[in-house]
C-alpha cells in the first residue's frame, strides 16, 4: 500500500515538473522581450531594439513550425514558436507605431515598393505583415514539394534553429569591433546563458531532433564568449571607455 502511495507521488511529481519545465520553455523566451516592450511604450522611443531581431526570430520560428510536418518534436517546442512569432508581431507593431510618430515628415516606405535599399524598413506595421506572410506561404509551398526529401528535412531543421542560435553573434562581434562592452547589460546575458543552458538540456532530455540541441550547444557557446569578453575587457581596457550602447535584447530564450 505504501509503495502505491509513493509511486503515485512519484508520478504526480514528474508529471509536475514536466509541466513546469514545458511552460518555461514555451514562455521563457518572450520574458526577455516584456521589459523592452513596456520601456518602448513608456519612452516612446524604439531605437535601443532593432527590428531585424524580430525578422531573424520570426523566420527561424516559421521553419521550425515547418520542419515538424517532416519530423515530429515535442509540442512544447511548437507552441514555443508560435509564442515567439506573435511577441515578434506585437514588437513590429510596436516599434513601427513609435516610429512613425516620432517621423512625421519622413517619407513612407512600403513592401511593395521592392526597393531592397530599404528592406524591412518600412513604415506600416501592415508591410511586415504582408513580408511575413508571402514568406511563410513561399516557404510552406516548398516544403510541400520537397517534404519526402529527407535531406531536405534535416537541412530545413538545421537551418531553422542555426538562424536563432547565430542571433548572438553581432553583438559577440561588435563586443571585438568596440574592444569594449559598455553599456551591455550582464544581467541580460546571464539571463541567455541560463536560459540557453535550460532550453539545451530540454533538447536532450526530450530526444528532440540531433539539429536542435546541437544548435542549442552553440548558443552557449557564443554566450560564454560574449560573458569572456565582459570579464576580459573590464580588467584589460583596449582604450578609453566609449559611450557607445549596445543592443542587448538581441536574443531568444
Amino acid at each position: 500500500m505504501e509503495d502505491e502511495v509513493f509511486d503515485q507521488v512519484v508520478y504526480v511529481f514528474n508529471h509536475l515538473v514536466s509541466w513546469i519545465a514545458a511552460l518555461a520553455i514555451i514562455f521563457g523566451g518572450v520574458v526577455p522581450y516584456i521589459p523592452q516592450y513596456r520601456d518602448i511604450r513608456r519612452t516612446q522611443n524604439a531605437e535601443g531594439f532593432s527590428t531585424y531581431v524580430c525578422l531573424v526570430l520570426l523566420v527561424a520560428n516559421i521553419l521550425r513550425i515547418l520542419f515538424r510536418f517532416g519530423r515530429f518534436f515535442e509540442n512544447a517546442l511548437l507552441w514555443q514558436s508560435i509564442v515567439m512569432i506573435v511577441t515578434m508581431l506585437i514588437m513590429l507593431n510596436s516599434c513601427t507605431s513609435v516610429r512613425v510618430a516620432a517621423e512625421l515628415s519622413t517619407k513612407r516606405r512600403s513592401f511593395t515598393d521592392f526597393d531592397w535599399n530599404y528592406f524591412w524598413l518600412w513604415s506600416r506595421f501592415v508591410d511586415y505583415l504582408q513580408c511575413v506572410l508571402v514568406f511563410t506561404l513561399v516557404a510552406a509551398y516548398v516544403t510541400y514539394l520537397l517534404l519526402d526529401s529527407a535531406l531536405f528535412v534535416e537541412m530545413l531543421g538545421f537551418l531553422a534553429v542555426f538562424t536563432e542560435a547565430m542571433l548572438g553573434t553581432p553583438q559577440l562581434y561588435c563586443n571585438y569591433q568596440n574592444k569594449s562592452t559598455e553599456g551591455m547589460s550582464i544581467k541580460m546575458v546571464l539571463m541567455w546563458t541560463s536560459g540557453d543552458t535550460f532550453k539545451t538540456g530540454y533538447f536532450m532530455v526530450t530526444q528532440a531532433p540531433m539539429q536542435f540541441w546541437i544548435c542549442g550547444l552553440l548558443q552557449v557557446c557564443v554566450d560564454i564568449a560574449i560573458l569572456s569578453q565582459v570579464y576580459y575587457y573590464s580588467r584589460y581596457p583596449q582604450k578609453p571607455a566609449s559611450h557607445t550602447t549596445h543592443t542587448t535584447s538581441a536574443k531568444a530564450l
